[in-house]
């Protein structure tokens, strides 16, 4: 028993520490959000109910049919409805009857019907498309965040490693009689301030795992991670391209403006599908009927004098007997509805307009936003490119004003002056190298090139 004891504390410690070593990377990411957002999925449903909708359109083409059964009495005087007698007794009788009717023409409603659904098709599928862009963009965002503060993190630390470093080394410059023990007391603030920054760094870094794991809807943050090694690179050709090129290319492949286009035939199909109730409309029809009695039916005999009741018919030889068909055409000419066509046909070109509006604004839009997306993307590469020569500058400052304070030529403020300014540049580099990361995926996306490869 102890034996199975221990192999199961062994597996669940197995478990556990690969539940907590699993760090994802940025295409699992994505593809787990894909798969489990809610306005995704709310998206996918809603191409299903598009689908439905192909299939009613498809159904007004076809033929009606349906069946209809009923059963009766008629009690006291009464016609009998099998042998149109009048007769003061109670009837009890059953009718069936099958009827069908088709569309011939419907002022092309129903063609239009069909169109509009196949239209409504591609809209969701561009609407689903756009959710699950919206959505890689918002965990690519967080992804980098978390990326950002790891790496800030990993500043903070080095630099307390320096700061207990330099402690040390002040107290045997204290001990040649070199510095003034004061500046230990001075280098003890600094190892706090550092300790203060590194508690900060790793809140900022947790946040941002909790921000990434709520995205992805996953339960258990804080041992959530994700893979160093996945960082995007910022090597990237998209800056060799004009802002102009972008801009075509984003017009050509932006998913936004292809639902507004799509939006817009949509809208063409409801003012035609309007227009036909103006024109006259005609259908077939065709029915089958039979009727049957279960009284006895009354016949006068002759040689008595009296009337006699003699059993009704069977049931299927009554069937064929009373059996019935019947077939028409039904014209519909359209005169005067109160101008409800009419107002019907103004709604739709009224939101025809409004749709067509609404391509020229996500044009604009995507003129705007692309070409801000360029100069964005172009003044964080020189912000980055900056940030690195302040870092250098300030590493060398720092260095320099090390050896300095070693010798007594700087006193120890001037010192944590230079190493916070280093720091500070560290956190710069950092900070404009993800941004820079970001917003050059960002171009590329305007560009039409996929955030992760798709499966």
């Amino acid at each position: 028993m102890k034996s199975v004891q221990l192999v199961f504390v062994l597996f669940f410690v197995s478990v556990t520490s690969f539940a907590q070593e699993k760090k994802w990377t940025l295409k699992e990411c994505i593809n787990h959000a894909i798969k489990n957002n809610i306005s995704i999925k709310q998206s996918e449903l809603d191409l299903q109910t598009t689908a439905i909708t192909k299939k009613d359109a498809i159904g007004n083409f076809l033929p009606t049919l349906n069946g209809s059964a009923s059963h009766g009495w008629n009690f006291g005087f009464s016609i009998n409805p099998i042998t149109n007698d009048r007769t003061n007794q109670t009837n009890q009788f059953s009718s069936f009857g099958l009827n069908g009717g088709m569309d011939i023409y419907k002022g092309l409603q129903n063609v239009n019907q069909f169109r509009k659904a196949k239209l409504s098709i591609i809209a969701s599928q561009y609407q689903l498309t756009k959710m699950q862009e919206d959505v890689a963009l918002n965990v690519a965002n967080a992804y980098l965040q978390i990326l950002f503060n790891k790496e800030n993190l990993k500043v903070q630390k080095e630099q307390n490693i320096l700061d207990k470093k330099q402690y040390d080394r002040t107290v045997e410059l204290v001990d040649a009689g070199n510095v003034p023990k004061g500046d230990l007391l001075d280098i003890q603030a600094t190892m706090a301030s550092g300790k203060q920054r590194e508690i900060v760094a790793e809140n900022a870094l947790m946040l941002s795992k909790l921000s990434l794991a709520q995205l992805l809807q996953i339960q258990d943050f804080q041992n959530f991670d994700v893979s160093n090694e996945d960082m995007p690179t910022m090597l990237s050709a998209i800056l060799n391209e004009s802002a102009e090129a972008v801009i075509a290319k984003a017009k050509e492949s932006r998913t936004e403006l292809k639902l507004a286009k799509a939006n817009l035939e949509i809208a063409n199909k409801d003012v035609q599908i309007a227009k036909g109730a103006y024109q006259p409309s005609l259908s077939v029809n065709y029915g089958l009927n039979s009727n049957i009695s279960y009284n006895k039916i009354p016949s006068f005999n002759e040689s008595t004098g009296q009337i006699d009741y003699n059993r009704a018919s069977p049931f299927f030889e009554q069937m064929n007997n009373n059996f019935g068909q019947n077939i028409g055409l039904s014209l519909n000419i359209p005169i005067f509805n109160g101008f409800a066509t009419r107002n019907n046909v103004q709604r739709n070109k009224v939101n025809y307009e409004k749709v067509k509006l609404n391509v020229s604004q996500q044009e604009l839009d995507i003129e705007r936003n692309v070409f801000t997306a360029y100069t964005d993307t172009k003044a964080a590469k020189e912000s980055y490119e900056a940030a690195l020569q302040i870092e250098k500058a300030r590493e060398l400052a720092m260095q320099y004003a090390k050896d300095r304070y070693e010798i007594g030529m700087m006193n120890i403020f001037d010192y944590n002056q230079s190493q916070t300014a280093y720091v500070n540049a560290q956190s710069e580099v950092l900070r404009t190298k993800y941004d820079y990361i970001f917003r050059i995926k960002i171009l590329e996306f305007y560009f039409g090139i996929p955030l992760i490869e798709k499966q």
